[in-house]
């Protein structure tokens, strides 16, 4: 095999020209849409770590407001559990003191009634005591009569 030393010069010249007229017609608009391309990657790739933050700090917003929730709701039952404790105690020293009324405002009445009562008797025994005596000095009757006589009356009295 020989070398021609035309065809090496020929192939060169070919060679220079395909790459000049690929440069100039598909390497710059091929290296622009591969720029293009680059910059929409990193883009890209920029919106997505922005947005990864974006998501970790509406996380950690959320956990926040998440936390402030339970412990606001647990100082609310806490506070509606003393209320309700205070309510209880409230009412039952109410119905405490209402029975110690009634109770007092019961004994008074029966100390009362007792009262009329034993003046009742007292003037129903003075009566009695008035009417055994007149009978007594209407008739002279001896010991035994006397005492049939007011054992009568204090029957009638009682009856």
């Amino acid at each position: 095999m020989q070398l021609h030393w035309e065809s090496t010069v020929f192939a060169i010249l070919a060679f220079a020209l395909l790459y000049w007229l690929l440069n100039k017609y598909a390497f710059g608009p091929l290296f622009n849409v591969m720029e293009k391309r680059r910059q929409r990657v990193m883009e890209e790739l920029e919106k997505a770590e922005a947005d990864r933050n974006e998501a970790k700090r509406l996380l950690a917003e959320q956990t926040e407001a998440l936390q402030t929730a339970r412990r606001e709701a647990y100082e609310l039952i806490e506070k509606a559990r003393q209320t309700s404790s205070k309510q209880a105690d409230e009412i039952i020293n109410q119905a405490k003191a209402e029975a110690a009324r009634l109770k007092e405002d019961a004994v008074r009445e029966i100390e009362g009634e007792k009262r009329k009562a034993l003046a009742d008797l007292r003037t129903q025994v003075g009566e009695l005591s008035v009417m055994i005596a007149s009978k007594i000095i209407e008739k002279e009757v001896d010991a035994d009569k006397q005492e049939s006589l007011i054992r009568e009356h204090l029957e009638r009295a009682g009856g």
